[in-house]
């Protein structure tokens, strides 16, 4: 699989991982849009949100909580924040494996 996610999981590729865990990691986005821009990626390779599964229901719940976990840890939770999932070329989804968009740091 020729995935950029997957390489960063991997190790192959650098990354600023700001997070991980046995399911996901988390790092800053190399294009960010504010000053705080994570991606929140589980380590299982999914390409879009429309190929979630049943079984994959809990992982993306913990996608979700680590968004709000990481909020509070970037101190951006109380100011507020910005969860984004991308799905497909119009939805502007640039790379295929899900991930969650954090912004924070500024008014959006």
């Amino acid at each position: 699989m020729d995935c950029l996610f997957c390489k960063i999981i991997k190790r192959e590729i650098p990354a600023t991982i700001q997070y991980e865990d046995d399911h996901m990691i988390a790092f800053n986005d190399i294009n960010p849009k504010a000053p705080i821009h994570l991606l929140i990626v589980p380590k299982k390779h999914i390409c879009t949100l429309n190929d979630v599964t049943e079984q994959d229901i809990e992982l993306v719940g913990r996608l979700v909580k680590t968004a709000s976990t990481l909020a509070e840890q970037f101190n951006i939770a109380q100011s507020g924040y910005r969860t984004v999932f991308n799905c497909n070329d119009d939805g502007g989804q640039e790379v295929y494996h899900i991930h969650l968009h954090l912004l924070g740091g500024k008014k959006l």
